[in-house]
């Protein structure tokens, strides 16, 4: 329950039941499809218009516009009991004749509705049949004498099952007469410089618009209410990171430097400079008093985990611990056998903690009696980090890899195993500014947008699938020359709806067609150890060709691999080819990216291709995957966390974002608490920020 709502609104959080023709069947209808309250349907943006005010001759009608007329009801045609065809209304003006049509109609409501011998004004879309105008079931019929009820320009709202326009429309002037005038939350400045009409002003125009433009992001009473939900998303994410803060300070873990300046000199290559710019941020973190909880973004390849170990080695050589926890035990393996490599020079090694059974039980016991009583100073883990069974005796960071995988709870969980530990989130699929500021916000940022020395851009080429022999007889071609390949594939089986090739099937028919390549299969619903010892075999090089599906999508390994073919690339988003293509690109060798795709590509696919073959930049990709796909699907599928916005459009919207984060810094003092309490939960309220609301209820 909502701890303090300000009574001011509290009719725009009444249920929909109070909204004028809303009962309990039509209120069901709107919770699942638009939501419970008032302000949900408020919230309901129109998508178009219809213009009403043309009122053409009878006799000179386009066919298929729309067209408003003054009518004489001369007689109906109704049809006999049982019988399919519709009921007729002829009706005429002085300009012409014109019939109206009505399926399935009920006698009481077309009789009083239009009565023969009288006038009414129709309005709705107009169709020639034989050259006589018709209209079926018009959208409004008025009296003459009330002509103010047919509307001029109509909103046309998004399409919702088991909604009708009409119902709609009037819910939604129901709610418009529940609007308050609050105070205003946005700087005065800013409502000059924008020229941007209050909120109440602006809720009715955007839902009353007079011309196309009325309807763009950029309107002023749009641009006003989106930057509202912005404000209020960035002034609860203040308060939310002032009050996590609050609950958990910081300490301050002042290394000696040893480490990781061994570390640092013991490389076989230089840093590049996003590593070496990211590691004085993080490090600058570590040595204040604040508790850190920073996002680590990196592309396919930048070194993410090199810039982790550098903070791992900082918190250690302060006398604490560090961990690392990974989402799967394929990559817990990888990170620890990579850590222990840039390890071994200075004479220390990280240990691995994995579930029940998957350590042997020795092992696994030294491990967790090593972080309890301090001996182990490094380990790298899946899930059984978080188990309650592992403490550790000083932990000072958690390092957490593939955030989105896990969850605000799981980093919540590894960062209370200790007191003020500083968090380090990483990830690899670069997130576009507009979303970390957003759904990330409560985090600082560091980005690694640099490739070490000596990477080769990734030759990316689009393929179709009715050439799959020729691909299939030149990667045989390059298997023989020593190179190792991927092949993806979409699904695990057949599927009668999709179209696309299943990995097992196509691992055999390559088997078939390359009979002296070594064919290896990893998907996800093998056993964790089949699929293990598949792509082990891979990275050995005992199989030349690995066959999988996206299980291999993020941080697998294998520098020798330098060609990956993916099958029915036109049904991946791009986020995801881009990280399925950053599997090769990994080492000295010049590495290829075939993208097959089946004909005709749609629209956003061709696009999709297009961006894949002009750039290797995750983070130009990432911003194009926000503008094709929306700020919902960008990671493939909604994420926990993720916040929802009704009125804003994160692309269309982003200049906003930066004016929004100002403003909000401006209405909190140097504590963190905001310097006008009333106006703060106003805002936040309003727009259901409902933790910020419990942070400002509690001091």
């Amino acid at each position: 329950m909502h701890p303090r709502r300000p009574t001011e609104i509290f009719g725009l959080f009444a249920a929909t039941t109070v909204l004028p023709g809303v009962g309990p069947k039509l209120a069901a209808t709107l919770e699942k499809r638009i939501g419970t309250h008032v302000i949900d349907v408020l919230r309901h943006l129109p998508v178009g218009l219809i213009d009403r005010r043309a009122r053409p001759s009878l006799d000179d009608v386009a066919d298929g516009s729309i067209a408003t007329f003054e009518i004489l009801v001369i007689k109906h045609d109704k049809p006999p009991p049982g019988t399919r065809r519709p009921w007729r209304v002829m009706c005429e003006n002085e300009t012409g004749q014109i019939d109206l049509i009505f399926f399935h109609a009920r006698d009481d409501y077309v009789s009083r509705m239009l009565p023969a011998g009288e006038r009414r004004i129709i309005s709705g879309r107009v169709e020639l049949r034989q050259g006589q105008p018709q209209m079926a079931h018009p959208d409004h019929i008025v009296r003459p004498d009330a002509p103010e009820e047919m509307p001029q320009i109509e909103p046309v709202y998004p399409l919702t099952a088991g909604l009708s326009p009409k119902a709609l429309r009037r819910a939604i002037e129901g709610a418009m007469r529940r609007i308050p005038r609050p105070r205003e939350w946005i700087a005065a400045a800013v409502m000059q410089q924008k020229n941007w009409p209050d909120f109440a002003t602006a809720m009715d125009r955007v839902h009353h618009p007079e011309n196309a433009e009325d309807l763009l992001p950029a309107a002023p009473a749009r641009a006003r209410l989106a930057y509202d939900e912005l404000l209020a998303n960035q002034l609860a994410l203040m308060l939310v990171r002032r009050a996590a803060s609050d609950s958990m300070p910081g300490r301050s873990f002042n290394g000696t430097g040893a480490l990781t300046r061994a570390l640092v000199k013991a490389l076989p290559f230089s840093l590049t400079g996003a590593q070496e710019r990211t590691i004085t941020e993080i490090a600058t973190d570590q040595t204040s008093e604040n508790r850190m909880l920073r996002m680590l973004q990196g592309d396919v390849g930048s070194g993410k985990t090199l810039v982790a170990l550098h903070a791992m080695l900082h918190a250690v050589e302060s006398g604490a611990q560090a961990s690392l926890l990974a989402p799967t035990e394929v990559l817990a393996r990888q990170h620890h056998a990579t850590i222990n490599a840039f390890l071994a020079p200075l004479g220390m090694e990280a240990h691995l903690l994995l579930g029940q059974g998957r350590n042997g039980s020795a092992e696994r016991r030294a491990v967790i009696n090593g972080l309890a009583n301090g001996n182990v100073q490094l380990v790298v883990g899946t899930h059984a980090l978080l188990s309650e069974s592992v403490s550790f005796a000083n932990l000072g960071l958690a390092v957490v890899d593939e955030q989105h995988r896990f969850g605000v709870r799981q980093r919540i969980l590894l960062g209370q195993k200790g007191e003020g530990v500083d968090v380090i989130v990483m990830t690899a699929t670069p997130i576009p500014r507009s979303l970390s500021m957003t759904a990330y916000g409560d985090l600082d940022h560091s980005r690694l947008d640099e490739k070490p020395a000596g990477r080769l851009p990734i030759d990316t080429r689009a393929i179709a699938l009715d050439r799959l022999g020729e691909v299939v007889a030149r990667l045989g071609i390059a298997i023989t020359a020593g190179r190792r390949a991927y092949w993806i594939c979409p699904l695990v089986e057949e599927s009668e709806k999709l179209d696309v090739a299943a990995a097992e099937d196509r691992a055999v028919t390559l088997a078939r067609a390359l009979p002296n390549v070594r064919v290896a299969l990893a998907h996800g619903k093998m056993k964790s150890a089949d699929r293990d010892a598949a792509m082990n075999q891979f990275r050995e090089g005992t199989a030349q060709l690995l066959v999988a599906t996206t299980v291999v999508e993020v941080g697998v390994d294998v520098p020798e691999a330098s060609v990956i073919i993916i099958e029915h690339a036109e049904r991946f988003g791009l986020a995801q080819l881009h990280q399925l293509r950053g599997r090769v690109g990994r080492g000295h060798d010049a590495s290829s990216c075939l993208l097959l795709f089946a004909s005709p590509l749609s629209d956003l696919a061709n696009q999709r291709l297009d961006v894949m073959r002009e750039t290797n930049d995750g983070f130009v990709i990432a911003e194009r995957d926000l503008e094709l796909r929306g700020p919902g699907e960008f990671l493939g599928q909604r994420q926990s966390g993720m916040p929802e916005f009704a009125l804003a459009d994160l692309n269309a919207h982003r200049d906003l974002l930066a004016l929004a984060r100002d403003q909000a810094a401006d209405m909190v003092d140097s504590d963190g608490a905001p310097h006008d309490r009333e106006i703060a939960d106003l805002l936040l309220s309003l727009f259901e920020r409902d933790s910020a609301v419990r942070f400002l209820a509690s001091g």
